[in-house]
């Protein structure tokens, strides 16, 4: 899949082209135990079943990635969720950002397909992992959806919550660095009055230390569910 980033670092911008054929969704993620059993319980009350290994690494088909501001689902049982995004370009590692969205009905039965049914909402900029690297736990994911009307926060949580991006590099790939064409989301945080459908999702991964942000925003287009 064709993807288009805006790069800022010290002061400079440009615009890469890369071509992700790999895509690679990381759950179970956090690096706090309790944490992770939390997110779990807070599947299996949607009757998600749990996960047969901590992290787990799912394979999902690299043209769900989208950077379009709609993407269509079926049925009105989809949901967002704010991720990091690593990927590799001319031998350096970046960061953006992603939405695992997920089909929360089917996922009672696969959570593999549930995932693969969704299209995966990735921004349009990114950073240098080494612009990062050093601050990394510092960073902050937050989401929001549009519920009655309003914009309600609807996840917040600093990327210390979760493992490091390289461990799970090195988890799945077996090597240190991310392999060129290879793009993987890297686990999520609580959502706040838990998981539930919104018609709109919003999302941002900001950097403290640089007071800047990486954000993205998509509607979504609920296609029929018929039998």
């Amino acid at each position: 899949m064709n993807l288009s980033f805006q790069v800022a670092s010290d002061g400079a911008s440009r615009r890469i082209a890369v071509d992700i054929s790999t895509l690679i969704v990381a759950g179970w993620a956090g690096r706090d135990l309790e944490a992770i059993e939390h997110h779990i319980e807070e599947l299996a009350e949607l009757g998600v079943p749990r996960p047969s290994a901590v992290p787990l690494y799912y394979r999902i088909a690299a043209n769900q990635l989208s950077q379009d501001d709609v993407i269509q689902v079926v049925g009105d049982a989809s949901s967002g969720e704010a991720e990091v995004f690593i990927f590799s370009h001319a031998g350096q590692t970046l960061v953006s950002l992603a939405s695992d969205h997920t089909d929360r009905k089917l996922e009672s039965h696969s959570v593999a397909l549930s995932k693969q049914l969704c299209a995966k909402p990735v921004a349009r900029e990114a950073w240098l992992y080494d612009d990062v690297s050093g601050h990394w736990d510092e960073l902050v994911l937050r989401s929001w959806i549009e519920e009655n009307g309003k914009t309600v926060l609807y996840q917040e949580g600093p990327l210390a919550s979760l493992r490091h991006p390289l461990d799970l590099v090195q988890g799945h790939f077996g090597q240190a660095a991310m392999p060129e064409h290879a793009g993987m989301t890297c686990g999520t945080v609580a959502a706040i009055g838990g998981i539930r459908p919104a018609p709109v999702f919003s999302m941002e991964l900001f950097d403290p230390r640089r007071q800047r942000g990486i954000k993205h925003r998509y509607t979504l287009e609920v296609l029929p569910e018929v039998a």
